[in-house]
């Protein structure tokens, strides 16, 4: 056990989005012959077509490794992990699984905000940290001045930076040379006992195998066979197989102490398996490890077929998708206009986009998605109070005492010459700006504080507008803050419709009306009724648009004649749309293209 646990290195590699994570790990794989040149392709760790697709890393794949030192073999356990703010809590666990990383910076780039949220998190956990520079081959690469912002960084010696370039395979040997001799072999804690403890850091699901749980083993070997519990969820199971990955599973008859790996539960159930929970032994459990935590979602959408007959499937397609990702939440709900579908809970927008693009494409499923919103604490006037999840169910104004709304810290990088747009843009947003500093090379670093609300009404892209694509940002929650917030509904033939509900700030209701009127004005398509459309908040009107009856020339037919003739035809037709609209209110068709239209806001 103790020669397993000297030869076994774990680590993983912290990076910002496009910084060449996975391509490094490509070059690793192939240096180390992990896998055969001929089956070697592009972003092996990331196996779903999304991922290779935008070029991000959703999912964490793990790879074992074999390399040599001195003579020595010696085993690398790689673990990657996402990139984006969404996935903050899967990168905790991953590194409470490993004894070091990798710092990656593009040396095109620089450090950026995410980056130092990642760091920051990967210090905490006690990590050994092994800064490189990626694409030093590039003619952008601005290599002495970022070795000086991550000297800044970390407080370290030029020497300690390790130049490499995924593309071409450079100083990629010595990077490997270095996790052996720079990042410490696992200690188990509880060395001298037969009781078995492990980490959850991942999980997938087969339908054939059911769960497959992803784990760093931290005391004892887990074996085929054996009979374990999940330590939070309070599930025994047995252990159908267990083995490594290289990068692809293979069963081997126990993993150890030190070894990450995985295990076969058999379970078929939702909600049982979750990233940061203990698996143990049934008969010696050990106590579970500090610092699991539930994620919960802080954005939700709406999910409706757009073809009512769908609605089993997608409830099924659901119900997979939350066996491999527990992070997400579902719930029925119905619509008067868009009939059934399901209230979904998610990290963030990122985390939104994956779901549903993983419901079109595995399940081949055609959406409507209702507009993001957030959870509002509203405390009534007789001193209940209630979470609302959906803008369909806030109050009306004046029928509550005050509404709370969940607050971001953020941290935004950028170039000097770029923060006078992004203040007005902070303004615009309701930030309230804290310290700054100047960091590397003519950078300056800005601490944030802004409403959820105002980070989801499309501040991502207004951000990189203003930079030039130049600025990073990274956020954290930063609790609940009084809101001033209204419901507003849209109107159409005086009817609301729920679907286009929504909650706004008191300040910018008069401005978020007129858009939305003017928009589905634009793309509602006639009907053979003049048709208002209105957006009501704070108990008035704000905005109103008339839309034009669609009209039939019912005198085509005619040639010659009385004028008279004509015009009794059209008065007819007048009394007659007239009728229709008098019996029609509340049942105007709206298409499901002019939903995801209004949802998408183009």
């Amino acid at each position: 056990m103790a020669q397993n646990l000297a030869h076994i290195r774990n680590f993983s590699i912290i990076a910002h989005i496009d910084h060449g994570k996975s391509t490094l790990a490509d070059r690793m794989l192939e240096i180390t012959n992990t896998i055969p040149a001929r089956k070697m392709q592009e972003q092996v760790l990331d196996s779903m077509e999304l991922e290779r697709e935008k070029g991000i890393t959703i999912k964490m794949r793990p790879v074992r490794m074999e390399h040599s030192l001195n003579g020595e073999k010696f085993i690398l356990n790689l673990i990657d992990t996402p990139g984006h703010i969404d996935f903050f809590y899967e990168v905790s666990r991953a590194l409470k699984a490993v004894e070091g990383s990798i710092l990656l910076v593009d040396s095109t780039q620089g450090v950026q905000a995410q980056t130092l949220t990642t760091l920051q998190m990967a210090r905490d956990a006690g990590l050994v940290i092994i800064p490189v520079l990626s694409k030093v081959d590039s003619p952008l690469a601005r290599i002495k001045e970022i070795k000086q912002e991550v000297m800044t960084l970390l407080g370290c010696a030029e020497d300690d930076i390790f130049e490499t370039s995924g593309k071409t395979g450079a100083g990629v040997k010595e990077l490997l040379d270095a996790l052996i001799t720079r990042i410490p072999p696992p200690v188990a804690e509880y060395a001298n006992t037969t009781s078995t403890r492990s980490l959850i850091f991942d999980f997938q699901y087969s339908n054939h195998k059911g769960v497959i749980v992803y784990v760093r083993v931290l005391d004892g070997s887990i074996s085929k066979h054996d009979l374990l519990l999940f330590s939070v969820a309070d599930e025994k199971f047995t252990a159908l197989e267990v083995g490594v990955f290289t990068p692809d599973e293979e069963p081997r008859d126990s993993i150890v102490a030190g070894e990450i790996g995985y295990i076969v539960t058999g379970i078929k159930k939702p909600g049982i398996a979750s990233v940061g929970d203990t698996v143990t032994t049934l008969k010696n459990p050990l106590p579970a490890l500090a610092g699991y935590m539930s994620p919960s979602p802080v954005v939700w959408a709406s999910i409706y077929p757009e073809d009512a007959g769908d609605f089993d499937l997608l409830r099924q397609a659901l119900g997979k998708l939350r066996l491999s990702d527990s992070s997400f939440t579902y719930e029925e709900e119905s619509s008067g206009s868009l009939g059934r579908g399901f209230r979904c809970g998610f990290l963030g927008l990122l985390h939104l986009e994956i779901i549903t693009e993983r419901l079109k494409r595995e399940f081949r499923l055609e959406l409507v998605i209702a507009t993001p919103s957030i959870t509002y604490e509203v405390h009534y006037k007789n001193g209940k109070s209630e979470m609302v999840y959906s803008p369909s169910l806030f109050p009306d104004a004046g029928n509550f005492e005050k509404v709370l709304e969940p607050w971001v810290k953020l941290k935004i990088m950028s170039p000097a010459e770029y923060v006078g747009g992004i203040l007005q843009l902070l303004y615009e947003h309701e930030g309230e700006i804290g310290d700054s500093e100047t960091f590397g090379d003519g950078r300056t670093t800005l601490a944030i504080r802004m409403p959820l609300r105002e980070l989801m009404r499309n501040f991502f892209d207004e951000l990189k507008s203003v930079s030039s694509g130049f600025a990073s940002l990274s956020y954290e929650f930063d609790g609940m803050r009084v809101a001033d917030v209204a419901r507003m509904d849209i109107l159409v033939a005086e009817e609301p419709v729920e679907a286009f509900c929504r909650v706004v700030a008191v300040r910018r209701a008069q401005d978020e009306a007129e858009k939305a009127v003017t928009r589905l004005h634009s793309i509602l398509p006639r009907q053979m009724f003049t048709t208002k459309i209105q957006a009501k908040c704070l108990g008035r009107i704000m905005s109103s648009e008339t839309l034009s009856a669609f009209r039939k020339d019912v005198t085509q037919h005619m040639y010659g004649g009385d004028i008279t003739r004509k015009m009794k035809l059209r008065e007819k037709q007048k009394k007659g749309k007239k009728k229709m609209e008098a019996r029609g209110r509340g049942k105007v068709n709206i298409p499901h293209e002019t939903f995801l239209k209004m949802m998408k806001g183009n």
